[in-house]
């Protein structure tokens, strides 16, 4: 039989908040993220539990435990159990009574599978207990070992229940899925089907699911079916698929790791509008997209900035990357200014020392920021 064998789980933290569980008579399976990833070879962040206590009774046995207890979402069922700094999501077993393409009325229930039917795709849908061993209600194991992102049973209700989904469906594609064999033709199908429900969700979690998918390894075979279904359309307007792949490929060439943001800018559209993005991540779509001269923006902005605009202009272009520009980049970051206002006072003041200074810089970065203070003052 095959187990789960992992650090998270033997880890005596683990161990204590299911033997709460467990000696009381209750069930205690960890499930998701933790399970899949842990079956994949991947990281793992979040630990989740399911159980058949309820959301009272977990607490209660918590606090005679001596362990914090958090709220987390008492309404669905879920409490956080904090010991030794690492905090347990534990969530009763439950079953959809009503959904609206948004959001889901719960209600507890009593087994696993009828928990496991309330999940969106087979892969999540797989649960392990303190000793490693799995429970695969719904036959998610095989998807998993295929890596086949599959949604569980009917792919349009299970959409239906929540339109976000959709946006899941193509996020787990781009990070567990299976490039070479393609998304699951079921699963693509009811996205297409149903791809007017975006509509109905948050911007906040459009946006979140959107930069989880871009920040995957290479999200360009996910985002390119997204296209092909429409719900990039729908998310993102006037965008196109056509050069992340060639970005992605130019990515190694300057040694860069995945960035959402720097991906958001290849698809174009209008991020700024369509998505919810906090200040500092709108300026840097700005600067990225400026016709700034690369050397001015290096300087200005700092290596960083100036070498992503510069693998922006390579995969509209079709090239590769030179490693003279890239040297060149890094050497107009690391410039000064040898002028300040002071070797220009007495003689200039107020707006046209500020004039002054303005044209001087210009000379020195058109002069390939050789002129020295000297040059400047001459």
């Amino acid at each position: 039989m095959m187990q789960v064998t992992a650090s998270w789980l033997t880890d005596p933290a683990s161990q204590q908040v299911c033997r709460l569980l467990t000696d009381a008579g209750h069930q205690a399976w960890f499930v998701g993220g933790c399970v899949r990833n842990s079956l994949l070879g991947e990281p793992v962040a979040d630990l989740d539990l399911s159980t058949d206590a309820h959301p009272t009774q977990v607490t209660a046995l918590a606090n005679a435990a001596g362990l914090k207890v958090i709220p987390t979402g008492i309404d669905h069922g879920t409490v956080t159990v904090v010991t030794d700094g690492i905090p347990f999501e534990i969530t009763t077993f439950r079953r959809d009574v009503a959904t609206d393409g948004r959001r889901a009325t719960v209600a507890f229930a009593d087994n696993m599978t009828d928990d496991a039917r309330r999940r969106d795709f087979t892969m999540n849908a797989l649960y392990v207990d303190a000793d490693g061993r799995i429970a695969d209600p719904l036959g998610g194991l095989p998807d998993l070992h295929a890596r086949r992102v599959r949604f569980i049973e009917d792919p349009d209700q299970r959409i239906k229940e929540d339109y976000l989904r959709i946006l899941r469906f193509f996020r787990f594609y781009a990070w567990y899925g299976n490039a070479d064999a393609g998304p699951d033709a079921d699963g693509l199908a009811a996205c297409a089907a149903n791809v007017e429900g975006l509509q109905s969700l948050s911007v906040e979690r459009i946006t979140s699911e959107l930069l989880k998918l871009l920040a995957a390894p290479d999200p360009a075979p996910a985002v390119a079916s997204m296209a092909a279904t429409g719900a990039l359309a729908q998310i993102l307007p006037g965008s196109s698929a056509a050069l992340l792949p060639v970005l992605v490929h130019l990515e190694p060439q300057a040694d860069l790791t995945p960035d959402a943001i720097r991906r958001l800018t290849v698809l174009g559209g209008t991020a700024e509008t369509d998505l919810r993005l906090p200040k500092e991540t709108e300026r840097r779509l700005a600067l990225l997209r400026c016709d700034m001269a690369l050397p001015e923006l290096a300087y200005r902005e700092g290596a960083d900035v100036a070498r992503d605009a510069y693998l922006l202009q390579c995969a509209a272009l079709g090239r590769n990357l030179q490693a003279d520009t890239l040297s060149t980049i890094q050497h107009a970051a690391a410039q000064g200014f040898p002028l300040q206002a002071r070797d220009l006072m007495p003689d200039l003041q107020g707006p046209a020392l500020g004039k002054a200074l303005r044209a001087a810089e210009q000379r020195w970065i058109a002069s390939g920021f050789t002129l020295s203070k000297g040059d400047l003052l001459g």
